[in-house]
């Protein structure tokens, strides 16, 4: 199956949050990244760290190499909620677990008086379920190691939000293509 066939589907936002907990209610976006791909193949990216307002977690800094520091002067979500949105308007958007980013993106833009999404949404993990029954993991990192994706090599960081889109672009391609090849 032809890349072209592949991004007949779109446009798409691939897009990942990194937070400061798992509650959206209660937790805080600290990063967020996104490649939009369009119909012709252009791709663009969207990439910004969030301030909390709040001290983020041991464990999340720990995790994500996300310190106090780098998000200090970093813009707060209302600043960049819109641009967001503008980014990724009339396109589908996609993650890996979309229910959590999908969540926090949702909670974020309600809780600044913001527009919500409501445009398409797609999770890459139930794409992956269906076009790849019976793996023993669906985690990204372990499909990351599976399907032996790329990185960029020195800003390769797992748990790093356009890292992550990176390898959830890379995934949806596999997964719709075959996915395409079967229905044809």
């Amino acid at each position: 199956m032809s890349e072209k066939s592949y991004l007949s589907l779109g446009p798409f936002t691939i897009f990942d949050v990194e937070t400061t907990g798992f509650s959206p209610t209660n937790d805080r976006i600290i990063e967020i990244g996104a490649m939009r791909i369009d119909l012709d193949g252009t791709v663009s990216y969207f990439q910004t760290l969030v301030n909390p307002n709040r001290p983020i977690p041991f464990a999340v800094r720990r995790l994500t190499k996300i310190t106090d520091e780098m998000v200090a002067d970093a813009p707060h979500f209302r600043e960049i909620g819109n641009k967001f949105l503008q980014f990724a308007r009339n396109s589908t958007l996609v993650a890996h677990n979309a229910k959590f980013d999908l969540a926090f993106l949702q909670e974020s833009l309600h809780r600044n008086n913001l527009q919500l999404w409501q445009g398409q949404t797609l999770d890459l993990l139930i794409l992956m379920k269906r076009s790849h029954a019976n793996l023993p993991s669906y985690k990204l990192q372990y499909l990351r190691e599976v399907f032996s994706l790329e990185d960029d090599g020195e800003n390769c960081n797992p748990h790093r939000a356009m890292s992550d889109v990176i390898w959830t672009q890379q995934l949806l391609k596999i997964s719709l293509e075959k996915l395409l090849k079967i229905t044809c």
